[in-house]
């Protein structure tokens, strides 16, 4: 029986031949798999794309550790950044991760349903970022590794419940968790100073489930707890409120830019930017591209949002989110 894959297939199937981690080819296996026509004439496919998705899962899990200090997970960082998911029990942490990516982590109603963590890759725009769902946080539970996960990530989100009797409350117990383990968190916005005597993470403070009964009332309270120290977000994973903003400030807080390479005479592909930390230079990007480059350029020219379009750049200029560069050597 034919499988009539859709064109959408192919052209997602493409991804799988530049994916480098095993993050990345899973998220595009996940993809592939959504897209593919469920029917008899594609269970075979259905289920090698299945193994495959959980060899590649096998791979991010548990690693055997020597001595207890050493973090018994680890989950190597895909796409543009790598951002933690930690809360307290049943704030809809893993709700949250199926409906902004395409996995499919066990969701229940009942307290730790997450019990390591898990990566998925969410979608903004023409990029990927890696959102990490980590089994929930109490006064009483927190392993070694939840804290190395969190200090090795480029960012964190607070989930928090608005049909929890006292969100604010469950804030607090989360932050004093973290403070024993010598992490403290700042807005977003902030700039990370320079003499930190602790471990400082930037983190976006996100209430769930807005669409619940009494989550209106809750999230006053909680905001006149967190404002104007943070910009609380107010999302619900099972209706999709504010979904797309939450992206949106993810990418923001990740600090992190878009670069188009051009070849001369011919069109920019604009599905697989480069991506760099802001304040990076032309010469940052010409180091990426290859070595050739970064010893031999000459000039660049460069077209993006306010500029003179085709102009002369020299490897001092500052890259911009979404420039388009063309290098010459």
């Amino acid at each position: 029986m034919p499988t009539n894959l859709p064109p959408q297939y192919f052209e997602a199937e493409k991804k799988l031949k530049v994916a480098k981690t095993p993050q990345e080819k899973m998220s595009v296996l996940e993809e592939l798999l959504s897209i593919v026509p469920k029917h008899k004439g594609t269970e075979k496919l259905q289920a090698l794309l299945k193994t495959k998705i959980a060899k590649l899962k096998f791979q991010v899990q548990k690693k055997p550790t020597i001595g207890r200090q050493r973090p018994a997970f680890n989950i190597e960082k895909a796409g543009a950044g790598q951002v933690i998911l930690i809360g307290p029990p049943n704030t809809g942490k893993s709700m949250l991760i199926k409906a902004l990516t395409n996995a499919t982590p066990e969701i229940g109603n009942y307290p730790f349903t997450t019990r390591i963590p898990s990566p998925a890759m969410m979608e903004y725009e023409n990029i990927q970022i890696q959102l990490v769902d980590a089994p929930p946080i109490t006064p009483d539970y927190m392993e070694s590794w939840h804290s190395e996960l969190i200090k090795g990530a480029d960012g964190i989100s607070i989930i928090l419940d608005l049909t929890s009797p006292n969100p604010a409350g469950a804030l607090q117990v989360l932050l004093e968790k973290l403070k024993e383990k010598k992490i403290e968190i700042i807005a977003e916005n902030k700039e990370i100073p320079s003499d930190k005597q602790q471990f400082i993470k930037k983190a976006l403070i996100v209430a769930n489930k807005i669409d619940q009964p009494l989550a209106e009332e809750n999230l006053i309270s909680l905001k006149k707890y967190v404002e104007p120290e943070y910009d609380l977000i107010s999302v619900s994973a099972s209706r999709g409120d504010n979904l797309e903003d939450f992206k949106k400030r993810i990418f923001i807080f990740l600090n992190v830019l878009r670069v188009y390479s051009k070849t001369p005479g011919k069109k920019v592909e604009f599905n697989a930017p480069f991506i760099f930390k802001k304040g990076s230079s032309l010469m940052d990007m010409a180091k990426t591209v290859h070595k050739d480059f970064s010893q031999k350029l000459k000039y660049a020219r460069i077209w993006g949002k306010n500029k003179y379009q085709g102009q002369k750049v020299n490897r001092d200029y500052i890259l911009q989110d979404e420039d388009i560069i063309e290098l010459h050597i």
